[in-house]
Order: C-alpha cells, then structure tokens, then sequence
C-alpha cells in the first residue's frame, strides 16, 4: 500500500513509500482511508519541531476518513462498509485524559493515518455523521473536536455567552460555527478583511483586523461595554495570551489550544487578580467525539469548512500551503 513516512525531518524530505498492507487482529478493523486534513501540529512534526526526538519512520498526520474494508475475530461494533474515522489518542475513549492515553497519539507516538489503509482496534474509531463526505468528515478528529472540547466541555458554553476566536484556522472557524449555532455571540480577529467577511458570513457578529487594531484587546473591551468576554479561544500562545488575559472577562475562561504566536510577554499576575480560568485543551476522548457527531447531525446544516483539497502526491504542497497561513478553514488531502 501507498503510505508517507518521517524518515528524516523537513517538509522536503517526507517520503512517499510503499508498505505492506496491515491485517486486523482480534478485535481490530481495516480500514482503507479515503481523506485526510492537515493541522498545524502534522506540519511540527514532519519539520521536528513539535518532538525533535521522535522515533523514525512514522506515517504523519492524525485526521483521516474511510470505510472499513475487514475486521478481525470477535468484533462486534462494527462491519465492513461502516464510514469511520480513527480517534486522535486511540487509547482515550472517555473520562480524563493522563500520561498513558496521552501516549496513544496518532502521527506523533504511534502510526498516524497518511495511508492507504490502516488497521484499529474496534473501541478507537467513531462512525462519520451521514451528511458529511469523507473529505468533510477527515476535518473533525483533531480541529473540530478541540473546539467542542473547548467550548462545551471546558468552557460549558451558554447561548447567552461571547466567546473571542483568534484567527480563521481550523479551530476558529469550527469554534465559530460551534458557538454561532448555539446561540451565543461571537468576535474573531484577522489580519485579512477578505477572512473577516467570509467569517461574518459563517455567522460572526464582530470582527476585528488585528493590523488595523494592534490593540485588539482594547477594541474587545469596547464591543462589550468593558465587561470582556466570557471565553477566548487562544491559539496563540505566548505571543497573544497577555491580550486574551485584558480581554476576557473577571471570572472568565481561556481554552488554551495553540502556541502559533511564540514570541511575548506574560504576567500571571492578572490571571490572579482577574480569577481567570486558564485550561488546556488537547483534542478530546471518543466519548466527546461522539457527542459532538451527535450535535452535528442535529445541525446537518452545519457542515466543515474546507478552504482547499490536494491529492495524495501533493502532500507536501498541502503542508507548504498550511505554512502560508493563507487557508481560511482547513486543508484537505484526498486519497
């Protein structure tokens, strides 16, 4: 089968290759994969910066989409045909997350999904919502569930919340569109009004051109009567926490995603004074992934927005294209 593995770090150097196609085990499906999508951490780990002493070949990216094509002995959740897609911590399947779940990453500790086919075990895939297509569903298991987790789990979101999205990515703009369907009024910062106008049409309420507004903290402040926001979807990192931190409300809620930003300054001393809640968000559980297909499917409307689709042999245009920073939503590869 076609795969791509890390052999050595760089985008340049991602290499196309040919592997045996896996067999499932007792209690494993194959899966034959149809879509990926990119994330900011696939393209950390091809170019070692994410783990710089990760364990090489390993097949890169953690989002993938595809049918089941065999399953092995004493499966019983699943038959061929069944549209899935594989979980991000394929040992994460519900409660809190710890060090040993954490280590089931797909594209990172184990294996990941740029491949032909793959074989799971049965407890670590969830079935893809029926209104979407494989390339549209390749889009949920890292970015959409980040945002869910982040909005509904951590930040227990309510219609009449503001929530603050950095950014046009991928979890910004699924936050958004998470946020926008429930009711609660949104901001999102930019440094492009044509991104702006294509998230006031997603359902935006404010928006802000960081370019034009370096102190978009203080133009927050004044869209909400100085009160701040409830939450910040902060994909930044140190380079736009400080600004999160003025901007959020006293007793308010930041979902700690990205690190895109890395160079700034941070006092805590105002997450103290403010009683801020700062929380990490890693992807989410199975069980998580699951309530989220299902608010999806109750919102079949609702549906991922992908800026643009590579085929398998673009791989690394794909990842290049991502670097640009150009994508307004998320990147696709179609097998």
């Amino acid at each position: 089968m076609k795969a791509y593995e890390i052999q050595e770090f760089g985008v340049e150097n991602l290499a196309l290759v040919q592997r045996a196609e896996p067999r499932p085990e007792a209690g494993e499906v194959l899966v034959k994969f149809h879509a990926f999508s990119v994330n900011y951490r696939d393209l950390m780990m091809v170019k070692g910066f994410y783990n710089p002493r990760l364990k090489m070949p390993l097949v890169p990216f953690s989002d993938g989409a595809g049918e089941v094509v065999a399953i092995g002995e004493a499966v019983t959740k699943w038959k061929i045909g069944d549209r899935v897609s594989p979980i991000f911590m394929q040992g994460w399947t519900d409660g809190a997350i710890d060090v040993k779940k954490a280590r089931t990453a797909l594209g990172g500790d184990v294996d990941g999904v740029l491949r032909e086919f793959g074989a799971f075990d049965e407890s670590a895939l969830v079935r893809i919502p029926d209104q979407l297509s494989f390339e549209e569903a390749a889009t949920l298991p890292c970015a959409a569930l980040t945002a869910y987790h982040a909005l509904f789990e951590s930040g227990r979101l309510h219609p009449s919340d503001t929530v603050l999205l950095q950014g046009t990515g991928g979890v910004s703009i699924f936050a958004l569109q998470l946020a926008s369907v429930y009711g609660a009024r949104t901001i999102i910062t930019s440094s492009s009004n044509e991104k702006l106008a294509r998230a006031k049409a997603l359902g935006a309420d404010e928006l802000i051109n960081y370019k034009e507004r370096e102190d978009w903290d203080r133009a927050v402040l004044e869209l909400t009567e100085k009160r701040g926001v409830d939450h910040v979807i902060e994909v930044g990192g140190a380079g736009t926490l400080q600004k999160s931190l003025n901007a959020v409300k006293m007793g308010g809620h930041i979902a700690v995603i990205g690190a895109l930003a890395s160079k700034g300054e941070f006092n805590p001393t105002s997450v103290l004074m403010k009683s801020v809640r700062l929380q990490g968000v890693f992807v989410g559980s199975r069980q998580m992934f699951e309530q989220m297909n299902l608010l999806l499917c109750q919102h079949s409307h609702l549906k991922p927005i992908i800026d643009k689709t590579f085929g398998f042999g673009e791989v690394k245009d794909a990842l290049n294209y991502l670097e640009s920073g150009a994508h307004f939503g998320k990147i696709v590869v179609k097998f």
